[in-house]
């Protein structure tokens, strides 16, 4: 597995597999990896005939209070993995690689981008369309692989591309669960014991709320007061948002009569995990 830091290097590399004929795909994270990220490396491998994965934690898409300094990092241990489940070329920048000292350029996508999580992490999507901007522009890929976890991401970074002509196909791999219907999450780390019990909660009320939502007994709003209920009895501290919407656009629907997803954002302690579920009949 080759690894590389800067943009001359990796721009070298993806040409001479490109003047081979090879079909080149890219994985971008932000390091921590666990085994939801490494099956995107193999969807990436079923998709192309060479992998780069990027590690990069990007400050763009922390806010002023969040835990970019915090966040986990690990990078020998996400190499082994990377280099054991097969991956080709790891990119791994440092900050001054990727911007320079007075970077001041911002990308932001409406519609999909500014409600749900954006409500409470305003930030957030900015960031990760402008820095899934400059890794694909540096890595010129046929398509990039992102989990469908983070479903409102995958619908920004789609919409991101089409709109600028960038000439990738994006790719959305299934959520990866652990044995109780937790969602992995690098963020999992940080739950103590007892919140890593409750956590699960969330997967399973999702499940719920969207069977009472598919049989029609009741608008979204009021099915949805209740899923908080529940949650916070469950011992989560708060409820950002459950938030059923249309498939495609992510705008809010009350009765099922279209593909949905619902989407969820909630608090345990000092962690915020998020969680989605298709709600289709």
């Amino acid at each position: 597995m080759i690894i590389v830091k800067t943009k001359p290097e990796i721009r070298d590399a993806v040409a001479k597999w490109r003047s081979a004929g090879k079909r080149i795909s890219a994985v971008p994270t932000m390091g921590a990896l666990h085994q939801g990220h490494l099956s995107l490396i193999d969807t990436a491998k079923q998709h192309s005939d060479r992998v780069v994965a990027t590690i990069f934690v990007n400050p763009l898409q922390f806010g002023p209070n969040e835990d970019f300094k915090t966040y986990p990092r690990d990078m020998d241990h996400d190499l082994a993995l990377l280099e054991a489940q097969g991956c080709d070329l790891v990119f791994a920048p440092e900050h001054t690689d990727l911007f320079a000292p007075d970077f001041s350029t911002k990308i932001s996508v409406a519609g999909v981008g500014e409600d749900h999580c954006a409500v409470t992490r305003p930030q957030f999507f900015d960031g990760v369309a402008t820095i899934v901007a400059k890794l694909l522009i540096n890595l010129a890929p046929d398509l990039a692989v992102f989990g469908e976890k983070d479903y409102q991401q995958l619908m920004v970074i789609r919409r991101m591309t089409r709109d600028l002509d960038i000439d990738v196909k994006i790719v959305g791999s299934p959520i990866i669960r652990e044995t109780d219907g937790l969602a992995m999450s690098s963020r999992n780390q940080y739950l103590s014991s007892s919140e890593r019990a409750i956590a699960p909660k969330l997967f399973e009320t999702l499940n719920l709320a969207a069977e009472i939502f598919l049989q029609g007994e009741s608008d979204w709003p009021v099915i949805s007061e209740w899923a908080s209920t529940r949650l916070t009895d469950a011992g989560f501290s708060k409820v950002d948002y459950l938030n059923m919407t249309d498939a495609a656009t992510l705008t809010h629907i009350v009765k099922p009569d279209q593909p949905a997803r619902l989407l969820a954002a909630a608090w345990i302690g000092r962690t915020r995990l998020i969680d989605n579920i298709p709600a289709s009949a």
